[in-house]
């Protein structure tokens, strides 16, 4: 990416990802085994649960279209704070559900576990202002193993397998970003992609930490790193859209964030912020339409869109959707310093 001039582009590769990937060697699940794990999930909250207001949701989709004999039936998905502690686990069937609720907002890992052996971990960010409810669907592919029909393999997407040396390094880092140290993590991180430069989270973490420092060269370096060692990863691209947002780079955020809606059209968050450069650009007719798209997939959240619709349509002339606009930003912001400006405009222009 060029950041100097008039001028800014970026390159990063076409593919896109959906879901989550990881490849191991996994043992079958025996009869017995199969008879006595419970078929409906289920939740246990190990100590005192998290007392918030977030979700995290979503599908787990098991492809058995390659594979033959005895299959997974059942999956623990495991929930840990960032820190490592463990926050909850839930058993639940291949093509299943889980849900965790009431988590306070921070960052979170998510292990998927067959028969106590760890098939995947994803990390989880939930301090994203505009979004309470967090998808994160996970695919998993089981596939016989050459010259049996017992062993088989499960590959997933986000996930990268790490040494044990690594992997602590790569937990302590996030627990000094969770407690706000952000040099001391970065520190850490450094070391982990000096290791291995291919470790994608790493690089993506490491820049959120630049991020969050202001040193915005080196994140806006890290997360083209992070792209370049996993091409379309959702977090690196979603992440690289603000930050150039934030640097008024707006026609780099339009095609980098571009890039994460294409990978992820579920997530409110990249719709939002996609609008937002739009927006940036003055192409209003763009930022409408994703900013709606956010809107629909956040019902209940992002109150400061209406605001931002609003001042579209009012611009526009478009009174009476203005006003629909602000009647539905006082109602999740019924506290909002203007309100009274804001009653008199929808009175005013309000449809009869």
């Amino acid at each position: 990416m060029q950041t100097s001039g008039q001028n800014h582009s970026v390159s990063a590769p076409s593919a896109f990802w959906s879901h989550l990937t990881l490849r191991i060697n996994e043992q079958f699940v025996t009869a017995l085994s199969i008879i006595a794990i419970a078929l409906i999930a289920k939740t246990s909250i190990i100590g005192q649960p998290a007392s918030g207001d977030h979700m995290l949701f979503g599908d787990l989709v098991v492809d058995e279209k390659q594979a033959a004999g005895l299959k997974p039936l059942n999956f623990d998905v495991i929930l840990y704070s960032e820190g490592g502690v463990l926050i909850s686990r839930q058993t639940v069937p291949g093509n299943g559900r889980y849900r965790f609720n009431n988590l306070v907002i921070g960052g979170y890992e998510l292990v998927i576990e067959v028969e106590a052996t760890e098939i995947a971990r994803i990390n989880v960010d939930l301090r994203s202002p505009l979004l309470k409810d967090v998808r994160r669907d996970i695919m998993l592919e089981w596939r016989t193993t050459s010259g049996s029909v017992k062993g088989g393999i499960l590959s997933a997407t986000d996930t990268y397998a790490r040494t044990a040396p690594q992997q602590k390094l790569f937990r302590l880092a996030l627990d000094q970003s969770a407690k706000k140290r952000y040099s001391k993590a970065a520190g850490l991180l450094q070391q982990v992609v000096s290791n291995d430069s291919k470790d994608f989270q790493a690089w993506t973490e490491l820049a959120n930490n630049h991020f969050l420092e202001k040193n915005f060269a080196a994140a806006e370096d890290e997360y083209l790193r992070a792209l370049d060692a996993h091409p379309g990863f959702f977090h690196a691209l979603l992440n690289l859209g603000r930050l150039e947002l934030t640097l008024k780079h707006y026609d780099v955020a339009v095609e980098v964030l571009k890039k994460a809606v294409a990978g992820q059209s579920g997530s409110p968050d990249a719709n939002y912020f996609l609008g937002d450069a739009y927006l940036g650009l003055k192409k209003g007719s763009l930022a409408v339409v994703y900013l709606n798209e956010a809107l629909r997939l956040d019902p209940d959240g992002m109150a400061g869109v209406h605001l931002r619709l609003a001042r579209l349509y009012d611009a526009a002339g478009i009174r009476e959707k203005a006003a629909a606009e602000y009647e539905a930003f006082l109602k999740k912001s019924p506290d909002y310093k203007d309100r009274r400006k804001l009653e008199e405009y929808i009175s005013a222009n309000k449809k009869r």
